[in-house]
């Protein structure tokens, strides 16, 4: 069945799917707001997994790097609506109201919004616009909605400024800690240097003092690693795996495997298979 997604002007994004879809990692440069019409949102980032369903709003934080599956239920559609909080639209609404944080949010990345009569017949009030797509919201308009919706979000839950507006970039951290948690996303290596603080060039420099060998090596090696012990210890299909762990297709997966262990995923798992019940 067809696939449909409608992308509105002015960071209002409305989507319909008509089956499941599962998203290739991403990288998340700008917090989000989305409210759950119907179907189910899976959203797994370093820190947790979370699921959302009907009437469900939850706020995502920027910088974060996320796999998602939308999926809709029997009979039914994935239908979901986000407004998208770029930094420069934050920034001008903090300017407007005095809004001035001074420490870096620690927080949780993902947070759930309290149900919320106003807030939730705002974001039903949008959804019009997604329904229409040949009806274009203007610039201004949309704008306006980004900023009712801020307003409405402070209302809900005191604190959220905090998330919002904390404009502070990365801090420098552990970057073997970091890519030990990470390393399954399959996002570009300036974003692993963006999320650790550090420039493309530093982090390649830190990297290699680290690690003993360039980014994208490692990667592949960390990865196909894992990729041997899901096949050989937990009987992983390659088909159930190769997106876990961040290789763009099934045929870029088994090539790499074959290159680094002389046998493909399926050659090793049916391997492993066969030891397994001459044991027995």
């Amino acid at each position: 069945m067809k696939t449909v997604e409608y992308i509105e002007t002015g960071n209002l994004v409305f989507s319909v799917h008509t089956e499941k879809k599962r998203e290739k990692d991403g990288f998340l440069a700008d917090t989000i707001l989305t409210f759950q019409l119907s179907g189910q949102l899976f959203l797994e980032t370093a820190s947790e997994k979370i699921v959302t369903c009907a009437d469900d709003i939850v706020l995502i934080r920027k910088n974060q790097m996320v796999k998602v599956v939308k999926s809709p239920f029997e009979g039914d559609n994935y239908k979901t609506v986000t407004i998208v909080f770029k930094e420069e639209v934050l920034r001008n609404f903090a300017l407007k109201h005095s809004i001035e944080i001074n420490q870096k949010y620690r927080g949780k990345l993902n947070v759930f919004i309290p149900q919320n009569d106003l807030l939730k017949g705002f974001l039903t009030s949008i959804l019009p616009y997604g329904d229409k797509p040949q009806t274009l919201i203007t610039i201004t308009l949309a704008q306006l909605k980004v900023e009712e919706a801020i307003e409405l979000l402070l209302q809900a839950m005191p604190g959220l400024e905090y998330i919002l507006f904390d404009f502070s970039e990365p801090y420098k951290m552990d970057l073997e800690k970091f890519m030990l948690l990470n390393y399954r996303f399959n996002v570009p290596v300036e974003r692993f240097a963006q999320l650790t603080g550090r420039s493309l060039a530093g982090f390649k420099r830190d990297f290699q003092t680290t690690f003993g060998i360039p980014p994208r090596k490692w990667l592949q090696h960390k990865r196909l690693s894992e990729a041997h012990y899901l096949l050989e210890s937990h009987h992983k299909k390659p088909s159930d795996i190769y997106l876990e762990l961040g290789f763009e297709s099934l045929s870029h997966f088994t090539n790499a495997f074959k290159v680094r262990y002389g046998m493909t995923p399926t050659q090793i798992k049916m391997t492993t298979k066969t030891a397994a019940v001459n044991r027995s």
